[in-house]
């Protein structure tokens, strides 16, 4: 892993620059092949004081460039918080990669398996069902039918074919159209 280490109108001493390397080795733990990271330490003056910004950069190979800006009053405040950021950002993107894995056909066929046969596999098996919906019935079933649940409507088909609904009214009547 390339370190890069930058200050921008402030003076990195030796404390600040082995506090931000010691804070870019604890990242390794991740196992995530971190290409480069740089920190870029910068101070600004805001209504008269002294603010410490830091950034942390860090590339990593066929993934997006993870990118952590941290303000604070104190440098090295900035650099634990910016580290716990960049520790929460690696640990997602690590736990995405170990738990979210899922086969498809693109590996499946990198692995000289029969295509037809793998989707065969993954596909789920459909049944027929004949619902109740489309068995003609009578008005007085559908009505204690009705009567008996909580339902406030019931759509059924009649022995003529025709789609009917059979509902409840505000005065307690039953409506069919």
């Amino acid at each position: 892993m390339n370190i890069s280490l930058t200050g921008r109108n402030i003076e990195l001493t030796e404390s600040m620059k082995a506090h931000m390397t010691s804070s870019i080795d604890a990242l390794k733990k991740y196992n995530m092949d971190i290409i480069s990271a740089n920190a870029i330490a910068s101070s600004m003056h805001k209504k008269g004081k002294e603010h410490f910004n830091i950034e942390f950069v860090l590339n990593l190979p066929q993934k997006h460039t993870i990118v952590i800006n941290q303000n604070d009053a104190d440098l090295h405040a900035a650099i634990d918080i910016a580290l716990e950021r960049s520790e929460k950002a690696l640990r997602r993107l690590h736990d995405r990669e170990v738990d979210h894995h899922k086969v498809g056909l693109n590996e499946i066929k990198a692995e000289n398996v029969d295509v037809k046969e793998a989707t065969a596999e993954i596909e789920d098996e459909i049944v027929p069902v004949e619902l109740e919906l489309y068995k003609p019935r009578e008005v007085e079933d559908v009505l204690n039918d009705l009567k008996e649940s909580g339902k406030m409507f019931d759509i059924f088909i009649d022995h003529e074919n025709k789609t009917r609904v059979l509902y409840k009214r505000n005065d307690g009547k039953f409506g069919l159209y």
